[in-house]
């Protein structure tokens, strides 16, 4: 034994001597520091104070920690880049990993070294190979085509120059719309519902807003949407940016991925003529490989919000320029760690760009809304026995996600995303994702029907093992109904279990001919539930548009996003034919209110997959527009 460890120290007085040596492999760091002539003070003391063993493993330990000193200083001084040190006592701390979860304490954040002294919690580097190979195959897979690599790589960040739809962001190439609208729906949380915070100067950055408005919020400029300032938006831009990463880092980490290839151009031109500068040198640049990844990307690493924002600011015109879509979505990937994302999904086999069209996973677009890559929008996670689960969405999110297939019944949307914190939720249909919103957050609020309802529903679905199929077994069936207090007749009780399960449809009918005195919801007034409301619809992709006007040949159409009003009216009653059917007439004199008459002239119901996405939300409602139909795709 003796002989092995005087065999070793031999080995660390020899890499110490090397030029170059490679990186030395040493046990555990110890807290004592090390270097120089504190390295053999170190080791005296240590054989002085401790057992002879002892001794010669901290000689051991110091000996390999000069080495790999000593190769780091031949390595800066030969212009060759520096490799990401490994933890010793003498040195600072290192890289945090971008592969592993954001959440390990024992890999504690970079800090950032050099100039004024400040420490800032930022650090800057190039991918590892690995890094950059499993990056690119959970994005893009192994045999992604160069359309979709074209679709991502020509797709910035920017607002509409339309006026109208100045607060939306502009989509150019399919594909990275799932990026386009999550972003969106921050970004519209702070124009509508924080505009103070962008009114202030430029140093306030007050903190991220993660609850529920305690009282009504309105967006006071009406739907005057040309009224929000570039200053406003931009800075809302930024915001929402910095929140999304956050998140996405759990709140303690943030990973920003620019470009190598634009950092004199950021630092050296005017903000005028930065956007010219960026577009110059991204000529040619094209992204087909992990190696085309590793060669131009740059990340760094933050443990501040302030300092996020204020590097994002400075960065902005990367992240508008024709890679920020990519950029941003690897900057989302990176603060969550990629083995963490792995592991949030149910199939990390599948890349996270889906072919043949290359649009964005609903892993992606949950990455972004909640923070977690889970390839689900159930509540929690599905038992499916044997040790198995399905993973859904764990938390209450700050804007939310609809989808047509819900309407189809191919699966079922819970309610951390069918009721998030603002009344702004992503619309997902079957090759496209747009941005539903409303300017008041009263629209979230419930009356008295729907929190029976909502009470009622939840109470179901999660005895719901059929993964939102909408049908219970006959247990869990009496569960509800105790958890509930819903008082049915033996009879209807029989009726309903004679199959061995319970359907949704036929148990919500039998509550709606069930007197409230029994827990039921039946209404002989037909006035209870009426809602209406407001909503807008955005959708990002830029289409021909002529204002309305015929073309005389000569004018080009105008290429702009499109921005759609509708009225939503929810009826008292549960279908639309029941509610004009028993609309009150006008002979309640003064007792009636503005309202009641407004819920009882309902115009014709138009219809469009929209409708179908908002019934999800609210059922039974019926819409309104005026001009063409709102589009999803």
């Amino acid at each position: 034994m003796a002989d092995q460890e005087e065999e070793d120290l031999k080995m660390a007085l020899r890499l110490s001597m090397q030029p170059s040596p490679p990186e030395p492999k040493r046990s555990k760091p110890r807290d004592a520091a090390a270097g120089g002539g504190a390295a053999a003070a170190a080791a005296v003391a240590a054989s002085s104070s401790s057992s002879p063993e002892d001794g010669r493993r901290m000689q051991r330990e110091l000996m390999a920690a000069a080495a790999e000193k000593r190769m780091l200083a031949s390595r800066g001084a030969g212009g060759a880049p520096l490799p990401a040190p490994s933890p010793s006592p003498a040195q600072s701390q290192s890289p945090a990993p971008l592969l592993a979860p954001n959440n390990e304490k024992s890999k504690p954040l970079p800090q950032r070294e050099g100039g004024a002294g400040v420490d800032d919690g930022r650090t800057g580097r190039g991918l590892s190979s690995e890094e950059a190979c499993q990056l690119f195959s959970m994005v893009f897979g192994s045999d992604v085509s160069k359309g979709i690599l074209a679709q991502w790589s020509n797709q910035g960040i920017r607002f509409s120059p339309d006026p109208e739809t100045s607060m939306g962001l502009v989509q150019h190439e399919g594909g990275p719309c799932g990026v386009l609208a999550a972003v969106q729906a921050f970004v519209l949380k702070y124009l509508l519902f924080f505009p103070d915070d962008f009114r202030k100067g430029a140093s306030t950055i007050s903190p991220f807003h993660g609850t529920k408005a305690s009282s009504r919020r309105q967006f006071q400029d009406s739907d005057n949407f040309a009224s929000l300032t570039d200053n406003e938006k931009l800075r809302a831009l930024i915001r929402s940016m910095s929140e999304i990463l956050f998140h996405c880092g759990s709140n303690e980490r943030a990973v920003i991925a620019t470009l190598s290839v634009t950092g004199k151009e950021l630092e050296g031109a005017a903000d005028g003529s930065k956007d010219e500068s960026i577009i110059k040198a991204l000529e040619g640049l094209s992204i087909e490989s992990a190696s085309d990844l590793q060669s131009i990307l740059r990340v760094e690493i933050y443990s501040v919000q302030a300092t996020v924002f204020q590097r994002l600011e400075a960065t902005l015109p990367v992240f508008q320029s024709r890679m920020g879509a990519l950029l941003f979505l690897i900057s989302a990937l990176l603060s969550r760690g990629l083995d963490a994302v792995q592991a949030d999904r149910d199939d990390p086999s599948l890349p996270l760009v889906t072919a043949p069209f290359g649009h964005a996973s609903q892993e992606i677009v949950n990455l972004l809304l909640c923070g977690q890559a889970v390839p689900n929008v159930f509540d929690g996670r599905m038992d499916l026995g044997g040790g198995m689960f399905l993973k859904g969405v764990s938390t209450c999110v700050e804007v939310g996600f609809l989808t047509l297939l819900e309407s189809l019944n191919f699966c079922k949307v819970g309610q951390h995303l069918k009721c998030p914190n603002w009344p702004i939720w992503v619309v997902g249909s079957e090759s496209h994702y747009t941005v539903l919103f409303a300017l008041d957050t009263v629209v979230q609020e419930e009356n008295e029907l729907e929190e029976r309802e909502s009470q009622i529903r939840r109470a179901f679905d999660a005895q719901d093992q059929s993964g939102g199929g909408g049908f219970i077994g006959v247990e869990g069936f009496h569960q509800v109904l105790r958890e509930t207090d819903i008082r049915l007749t033996s009879e209807k009780v029989d009726q309903l279990c004679s199959s061995g399960f319970i359907v949704w449809s036929e148990f919500w009918q039998a509550i709606l001919d069930l007197d409230s005195s029994m827990g039921g919801l039946k209404d002989s007034s037909g006035l209870m539930g009426k809602k209406v409301f407001d909503l807008y619809h955005f959708n990002g992709i830029a289409k021909s548009d002529l204002n309305g006007q015929a073309n005389s040949g000569n004018e080009a159409p105008v290429q702009r996003p499109r921005l759609t009003k509708l009225r939503v009216s929810v009826p008292p009653r549960w279908t639309p034919e029941e509610f004009m059917a028993a609309a009150p007439s006008s002979s309640g004199g003064d007792q009636s209110n503005a309202k009641d008459a407004e819920v009882a002239k309902q115009e014709p119901p138009q219809h469009a997959p929209l409708v179908d996405c908002i019934r999800t939300r609210w059922p039974r409602a019926v819409c309104n527009w005026v001009g063409d139909p709102p589009s999803i795709v």
